[in-house]
């Protein structure tokens, strides 16, 4: 019923120079709002208190109590009422409205309890989510709603006269009761809730501790070793892998230490998995795998499998050439140690990358201000698509920190589209990750409007100062850009109904736009459009962009082979259970086959592989995505990524139907062919070719 989704530094060592407000160069409305420290808001202090996002009663924690009481009071109406009435194409638009009050308080404060700067906010937040979500499972198990349903999916009459949008989101709303047991006898259904309840307990403990740091005895490292780590005590502190330390001890020390066995997070990983298979079992699927794909491009598992076997004996052979090249550089630097180990590959293939290409992030960085990226951003959208980013003050009370911008997506015809709110700066207690948060989506009303959709891009940047705007690295700017995607799926898409708007659909469809957008950030003709210093307003020369894109090709097998092993393991630990073997023996195993580099003894990186709750059996997510968006950039964008009519035809095909066509289709419907899983293959193989058509154009 819910089906809320949450989809899938450095500062260049500038401080010399001009203060922003004295820049020479010249920034759009929008890219000013962003290359300037905000100076605090002129408000009325005494004067009225808006509410975060505009929601009245949420001016103070309290206010969370009054949504989520409100938003269950307003369920109980629809549920009567749809449960009273015949069945017909109002049965699912009142599902829709039920499922609209629902995710309208348990979406945005799904985000609140994470991003939230207070204390009292996060922790009202997290009540309603619970209070929603047992609400929510409540009505996954309600018989009568759930016939109310059913009367109308076994009336082929009626199923005939629906339209294809409403038919699926019927159909989607069936496979959610079906996934918690609706139609089993009382008992199994009360097991399948008890299952679902201890797989979310489960799963936020699991989360919790892929991030929790691990100790060490100091005197159990050499001096030159432990000074890199946190001291505590006698310990000291290792809370990450330090991948792109220098030093081999260092990372060698992390790798081992960081990924050492916590027999509680085994257990509860096992029991995780344990419990999804029995609840995949119970409501009908043979395994968990086949339970999450369903309705996905792969479709189901044996399709996943062969992808990823068929992709990794393909890729074998570069991976292999460029583990030696790692191994040739390691041996260079250090030749008392050169074997190659799981610690080294991030660290050596940059080494690699920046003596061949003389790639230095503190070069590019003064080019890629957070202004002129999303100058480029605006100017992107409006040639593709006819869109405009325009930055809005938000009232005080709508944002829940200062330094939030808030921009409205305006059509050249269609006028306001939604609402992005931009997290995107640093600051204590706010979570480690890029992501894009759904707060409320777009549906068509009975009245007839179109309810806005509003949406969350979070980032962790460096703050701006008086004298120096926020300045990206490359891969900073191309996170943006894929951020931008997921916002503008949200946006763009146009259904009738919020259960599938936007980001909500399959998960490998849900990273193809936002993937895409990867591309464009790496091609010359866009990138020459914005990117510019800061100080002096000098365009970033074409020959720094191409030697950025050419080395982004370098090492870039060895890097899919990684994915392919991540997704590997993700299908074997939600396969056939019991499991055979211990998930630390499925690893060893799995990664031998799929990556090549050897297992470390008394290591557990499935312990820190947070994707298993949020992507369970769909990690793979990511390499069918990319295979999708490299065929769409291919066959749309190569030529020309300004290219109108093909931008429209994308929106049209892709971006409008959220997840309310079945994505092969849309996919289908924008290639004109139906892709095949060797065409998925070829396309990912293809991006690894040293093919520079697109950013050695003629700019000419």
């Amino acid at each position: 019923m819910l089906c809320a989704r949450r989809l899938g530094g450095l500062r260049a060592g500038l401080r010399a120079g001009l203060r922003v407000r004295r820049v020479s160069t010249t920034w759009s409305p929008v890219g000013a709002a962003f290359n300037v420290q905000p100076q605090g808001r002129q408000l009325d202090l005494f004067g009225e208190r808006g509410g975060l996002f505009g929601v009245p009663e949420l001016s103070a924690p309290e206010g969370f109590r009054i949504a989520q009481e409100t938003a269950l009071r307003k369920a109980d109406e629809l549920v009567e009422r749809v449960c009273s009435m015949p069945p017909g194409p109002q049965t699912v638009a009142i599902f829709d409205e039920l499922s609209d009050s629902l995710c309208r308080v348990a979406d945005l404060a799904d985000f609140v309890k994470l991003a939230h700067p207070e204390a009292a906010f996060r922790e009202a937040a997290d009540e309603a989510c619970r209070s929603i979500g047992t609400a929510v499972e409540r009505l996954n198990t309600n018989v009568e709603l759930y016939q109310s349903l059913q009367k109308l999916l076994a009336d082929k009459k009626l199923v005939d006269s629906l339209d294809p949008e409403t038919r699926r989101v019927a159909e989607l709303f069936m496979f959610d009761f079906e996934i918690s047991g609706i139609h089993l006898d009382k008992e199994k259904r009360k097991r399948a809730v008890d299952l679902n309840v201890k797989i979310l307990d489960l799963s936020s403990t699991f989360l919790m501790g892929t991030n929790f740091p691990n100790k060490i005895e100091k005197r159990l490292l050499p001096e030159h070793v432990r000074q890199h780590f946190e001291p505590a005590g006698d310990h000291v502190v290792v809370d990450s892998l330090h991948a792109e330390a220098p030093d081999d001890l260092v990372r060698e020390a992390a790798y081992k230490v960081f990924l050492y066995p916590d027999a509680g997070q085994l257990q509860c990983l096992e029991e995780l998995l344990s419990s999804r298979d029995l609840l995949a079992q119970l409501v009908g699927y043979p395994t968990y795998a086949h339970r999450a794909l369903q309705g996905a491009i792969a479709g189901n598992p044996e399709t996943v499998m062969q992808f990823l076997e068929k992709l990794s004996d393909k890729l074998s052979e570069r991976t292999t050439k460029e583990f030696e090249m790692m191994r040739g550089m390691k041996m260079k630097l250090n030749p008392q140690n050169s074997e190659l180990m799981p610690w080294d590959p991030p660290y050596y293939s940059g080494v690699i990358r920046a003596e061949r290409y003389n790639i230095e992030p503190s070069l590019y960085c003064p080019f890629f201000s957070l202004g002129a990226c999303m100058d480029g951003l605006s100017v992107l959208f409006h040639r593709l698509l006819g869109i405009s980013l325009h930055a809005e003050q938000p009232v005080r009370g709508e944002v829940w920190c200062e330094d939030v911008r808030k921009l409205a997506v305006v059509h050249e015809s269609e006028g306001l589209l939604g609402y992005i709110y931009c997290d995107f700066f640093q600051r204590a207690d706010k979570p480690h990750q890029d992501c894009h948060f759904t707060i409320r989506g777009g549906r068509l009303k009975a009245d007839g409007d179109y309810q806005l959709p509003v949406v969350v891009l979070m980032l962790n940047l460096p703050c701006p100062s008086r004298n120096l705007p926020t300045l990206l690295t490359p891969g900073m700017m191309e996170n943006l850009f894929h951020e931008m995607g997921h916002a503008m799926h949200s946006m763009l898409g146009r259904t009738r109904y919020q259960h599938v708007t936007g980001t909500r659909c399959p998960t490998d469809f849900a990273e193809v736009p936002s993937i895409l957008m990867e591309y464009f950030a790496n091609d010359y003709r866009v990138v020459h459009q914005f990117a510019r210093h800061y100080q002096t307003g000098q365009v970033l020369p074409r020959s720094m962009v191409s030697r950025l894109c050419e080395s982004k090709k370098l090492c870039a097998a060895a890097d899919l082979q990684l994915q392919v092993f991540y997704a590997a393991l993700d299908q074997v630990y939600h396969g056939q259970h019991p499991l055979r073997r211990s998930t630390t023996d499925i690893l060893r195993d799995t990664q031998e086959k799929f990556y090549g580099l050897p297992y470390v003894p008394n290591t557990a990186w499935q312990l820190r592989f947070s994707h298993l709750v949020g992507y369970g059996a769909k990690y793979y997510s990511y390499l069918v995505s990319r295979a999708v968006a490299s065929l769409v950039w291919r066959e749309c964008f190569l030529q020309d990524p300004f290219n109108r009519a093909a931008g429209e035809r994308y929106r049209r095909e892709m971006l409008a139907h959220g997840g309310g066509k079945e994505p092969m289709l849309m996919v289908q419907g924008l290639l004109q062919k139906c892709p095949s899983t060797d065409d998925f293959v070829d396309a990912l193989l293809s991006d690894l070719d040293l093919d520079f058509e697109t950013f050695l154009m003629d700019s000419e």
